[in-house]
Order: C-alpha cells, then structure tokens, then sequence
C-alpha cells in the first residue's frame, strides 16, 4: 500500500513543482497592467534596427580580424552581403511590425517562423563570402576569427 501510495504522490508531486518552475520562468516580471495601459514603450527601450546592429558588428569584426590590405575585397563583398541580409530583416520587421500587435499566438508563431526561415536564407549567403575570406587568412587571423565565432569574445574568453 505505501509503495502504491509513492508511486502516485511522487509523480504527481514532480507535475505540480515543474508547472510551478516554468509557471515562474514564464510570468516573472509580467505586467499586465503596462501591456492593457496601450503605452508605447521609452525611446531608450527602443528596438536597435539590423541595419544599426550589423553596421557595428562590421567595425567590431575588421578591428579584431585585421583585415589586410589583400583581403580588403574580400572583405568587402562579406560586408555587402551583411548590409543587404540587415536590410531585408529590418523591411521584413517593419512590415509586420504593425500588425504584430493584433496577432494571435497562431499568427506570432508564423511569423517568428518566418523570421527563422530568412535568417537560414540569410546565413546561406553569407557562407560563401565568408569562407573566402577565412582561406584567405593568416593562422593567427583564423584562430582569432575561431575564438570570436565560438565565444563572441575577441580573445578574452575560452572555452575549457
């Protein structure tokens, strides 16, 4: 009887503490009232366009890659396919960008599926140029151009 009694309790246990675990993960700092009040969030909360984010991460990339003088064309076709993917996701946003407020959980799903999809399509084209340019450098360039893929760092942090 005790065994049939911890065979019950104890699944049924783990059930209410996980609902209650990812219950919190997902409505801690909810708050329902800024979401019904209709108000815009601050200009210093404002989304950093792709154009902006990509326009930075070009100058962060030539100043830990050291780009060559060689490499200059290589590096630019790379960067002009990273302008033209930064482009098209910021058209694609602010396309749906209006009507994102009135879409349903169904809709949003598609539409973050969507933005899935263009970012494979987008990864597909930068690729090439890239590995171009990888070839074409150094083994101090690539291993640096390694640590900066694989931690996001230029060097500070590794992997153990």
């Amino acid at each position: 009887m005790k065994r049939t009694v911890y065979q019950v309790a104890f699944p049924a246990t783990l059930i209410v503490v996980m609902v209650a675990f990812i219950s919190t993960i997902f409505l801690v700092n909810a708050n329902p009232s800024f979401a019904a009040s209709g108000k815009k969030k601050s200009p210093a909360v404002a989304r950093t366009s792709a154009v902006q984010q990509t326009e930075a991460r070009i100058v962060e990339l030539q100043g830990a890659l050291k780009i060559t003088e060689e490499q200059k064309p290589l590096w630019s076709n790379l960067t002009l396919v990273m302008r033209d993917n930064a482009k098209n996701m910021d058209a694609l946003i602010k396309d749906r960008s209006e009507s994102i407020r009135a879409m349903n959980a169904v809709e949003r799903l598609k539409f973050h599926s969507q933005i899935m999809e263009t970012r494979l399509e987008q990864l597909k084209k930068f690729i090439p140029p890239f590995e171009t340019l990888y070839n074409s450098m150094s083994n101090d360039q690539k291993k640096a151009t390694d640590t900066l893929f694989r931690t996001g760092k230029q060097g500070k942090h590794r992997i153990k």
